[in-house]
């Protein structure tokens, strides 16, 4: 009987251990089917890893993108499944890179279907007028002109796509270059900064350490933009 006794103690115990690890499991399953929901069709971290962007944003940048502002895709076919309103003229927004579908690029939209856009001496022109450059826009200084980044255009936006630019109008690889984005595309509308810390190495987090250790100065700077919105 004491023998019994033990094993059925050892059972329950079992059993017990068990109830808990399956609680557990349930849990992080929950947790892990929420974070890919909310990634996939509410809110995305992206790292930004070029300069085609400054000043608007800085390589090194940490934003969250709202993948709701413009409705709700397919995340396979980018078929919509509910209807948003579209990109507008100004919004910074991530895509799918035309040209590598493996690549997202942020730049900011120009012109929407039908308008026609046209770059005069760096100057952009949409629908004949000037388009209004946000705060971060630069240009490089000096009276050199590069066809195509210069002066390109008249082309008028086909039904269906956007004419995108980056705010660092003469270092940024655009529509100037390699064409249209369709809208089916667009994987959300930039609205945040949250972090702000280069990282050299590819190496997470101890990347940005070591940033921060050679360049204090620098990583000091980007703390102010922590909570900017993107504009």
């Amino acid at each position: 009987m004491p023998a019994m006794a033990f094993f059925r103690g050892k059972s329950g115990q079992w059993s017990a251990a068990g109830g808990v690890f399956w609680e557990y499991a349930q849990a992080i399953l929950i947790a892990l089917v929420l974070a890919l929901f909310i990634r996939t069709f509410v809110i995305q971290a992206f790292q930004i890893p070029s300069g085609s962007m400054e000043r608007t944003l800085l390589v090194g940048d940490h934003i969250l993108v709202n993948k709701f502002a413009y409705g709700v895709r397919n995340p396979f076919t980018r078929a919509t499944w509910i209807p948003g309103h579209p990109p507008q003229r100004g919004d910074v927004i991530v895509f799918v890179y035309p040209l590598d579908r493996d690549k997202d690029y942020i730049k900011r939209v120009i012109g929407v279907p039908g308008d026609r856009v046209q770059v005069i001496n760096k100057r952009v022109y949409v629908n004949g007028a000037p388009f209004p450059d946000p705060p971060g826009v630069q240009y490089d200084e000096g009276p050199v002109l590069a066809p195509r980044r210069d002066n390109f255009g008249p082309v008028v936006v086909p039904e269906g796509h956007l004419f995108v630019m980056g705010d660092n109008r003469d270092h940024s690889a655009d529509s100037r270059f390699w064409g249209f984005v369709p809208i089916r595309d667009v994987l959300g509308k930039a609205v945040l900064i949250y972090w702000s810390c280069p990282n050299p190495t590819g190496v997470p987090v101890l990347g940005c350490f070591a940033y921060m250790a050679h360049n204090w100065d620098d990583f000091v700077s980007r703390l102010h933009r922590i909570g900017d919105r993107i504009r």
